[in-house]
């Protein structure tokens, strides 16, 4: 609108009119609704409906009193809004946006009595260049650490790392399921939006879920009590910020079930574009940074890890784990290609030794609703499902780099910021997540076997049915 508004010289609004006061949503940790802002474009709507095929938001009453809203106009927190962003993507006047935590962090940060660390998520560093000018699907890892430590982080980890606990965990919890020939197909548990998509609209489906936390929530667990040991520093003295492309996983950190003891696993999560504010705001040249490494020990990380941005990474990860735990033999192709690429429903059969495994991988809500009838139904023809609820996975996510739909038209956004992740597990020494050895350390002095009662303790959750308001209702 701004660039229209410059070709068309349009310097005022000569013409106020009368305009209709709302009261603005922040209700939700995840998204906040301020239809003041709005102009009735309904490609938010377009988006939730016809793309997620979720149809938490609508336009309601008419003439004058129209406007974008929910169910009774309730707030996003309370109808069946799964968090996942989509329709902030699409939205041109920022009547939608993530609810922004920014200024909590600064505050930790200035404080000299916590301990501030911020891990970031693999699909964060092939876009975060974007809000710098870079060419779309540039990998900024080196920049990005750089310009963390720069804002005043204590330490900051690398999120694969946790990838490669999320593996052996959810690997380890499927191959038991596979022998038990119990809750099959499995479906992977690491979106949060996916999560609640499943507690509000398919409920009988919840004991298909692993049980695995995401990789985040994961690595907040394990900050809080390994690592907080072992340098002796109070757990209720780390602040744990998870830098994401994701904005439900906001929503995720803030559930009760992601606290043990009553300590939040994650306390704060950031997307890319409040990462790049922040950056902005401190006045740091981002690509005029020099590259720097993740802090040791919990910046070592594989190739598996990386291509958990990717829809299909998370399956091909726990493939090349799981076909080793079986054989006891080296996976020579490591490359799954079969669960690769853009189909909005893929589906494989992977000899794994004796045994057949069936697998599907699922992106975008309105293919999940699909895979979840099936599953409801008792026609999934598979083992093991991985979803993820943003259109290409997490490098899509709610809480990436707006880009225009002149660019939109132009690039093929989803292909760059992929092939950035996949060309990161190429150039990896390590790419199986079994095969980390910071991981392996840790199990062996803290946490114990793969799916063992610590591991239990620490990295495993519990999902439940949510109350479900639609617009359909």
């Amino acid at each position: 609108m701004q660039e229209l508004a410059i070709k068309f010289n349009v310097k005022n609004v000569e013409f106020q009119g009368e305009t209709a006061k709302h009261e603005i949503d922040d209700k939700s940790p995840s998204i906040v609704r301020d239809f003041n802002k709005c102009i009735l474009c309904r490609r938010c709507v377009a988006t939730c409906k016809n793309v997620q095929n979720i149809g938490a938001i609508d336009c309601i009453n008419r003439g004058f009193d129209s406007c974008i809203s929910t169910t009774y106009d309730n707030s996003l927190n309370d109808v069946n809004c799964t968090f996942c962003g989509q329709c902030i993507e699409a939205c041109p006047t920022g009547a939608l946006r993530e609810r922004e935590y920014i200024d909590d962090v600064w505050a930790k940060l200035k404080d000299p009595d916590t301990y501030v660390i911020a891990q970031t998520a693999p699909a964060v560093r092939v876009a975060l260049g974007e809000e710098f000018g870079m060419e779309i699907g540039t990998n900024v890892t080196g920049k990005m650490v750089s310009g963390l430590k720069r804002l005043g982080f204590d330490k900051v980890f690398d999120t694969n790392t946790a990838a490669d606990f999320t593996i052996m965990e959810e690997a380890t919890e499927f191959l038991e399921r596979f022998k038990n020939k119990e809750h099959l197909p499995m479906m992977t548990s690491c979106c949060p939006a996916w999560v609640r998509f499943t507690e509000t609209e398919y409920p009988e489906n919840i004991p298909h879920l692993s049980s695995c936390k995401s990789p985040h929530q994961m690595f907040g667990a394990i900050l809080k009590s390994y690592y907080a040991k072992k340098n002796d520093i109070a757990p209720e003295k780390i602040f744990v910020v998870s830098v994401m492309p994701c904005i439900a996983k906001k929503y995720e950190s803030k559930r009760e079930e992601m606290k043990i003891d009553g300590i939040c696993d994650v306390d704060c999560v950031i997307t890319t574009r409040e990462l790049a504010r922040m950056i902005k705001q401190a006045n740091i040249e981002f690509t005029k940074l020099d590259d720097e490494s993740f802090d040791h020990p919990m910046g070592e990380a594989t190739g598996a890890g990386a291509i958990f941005g990717a829809t299909g990474g998370v399956m091909e990860a726990a493939l090349r784990t799981a076909y080793e735990l079986i054989t006891k033999e080296e996976l020579k192709e490591l490359n799954f290609e079969e669960v690769r690429g853009e189909k909005g429903v893929k589906k494989a059969t992977i000899k794994i030794g004796d045994a057949e495994v069936k697998v599907a991988v699922a992106h975008g809500l309105g293919n999940a609703r699909k895979v979840s009838e099936q599953i409801k139904n008792g026609e999934a023809d598979y083992d093991f499902l991985e979803v993820m609820a943003c259109p290409g996975g997490c490098i899509m996510g709610g809480g990436q780099p707006i880009k225009s739909s002149k660019i939109r038209s132009e690039v093929d956004i989803r292909r760059k910021r992929s092939e950035a992740i996949y060309a990161i597990d190429e150039k990896s020494v390590i790419r199986k997540s079994h095969k980390n050895p910071i991981m392996q350390e840790i199990y062996k002095q803290y946490i114990g076997e793969p799916g063992g009662h610590k591991a239990h303790e620490l990295l495993h959750t519990h999902y439940s049915e949510k109350e479900k308001y639609c617009i359909d209702e």
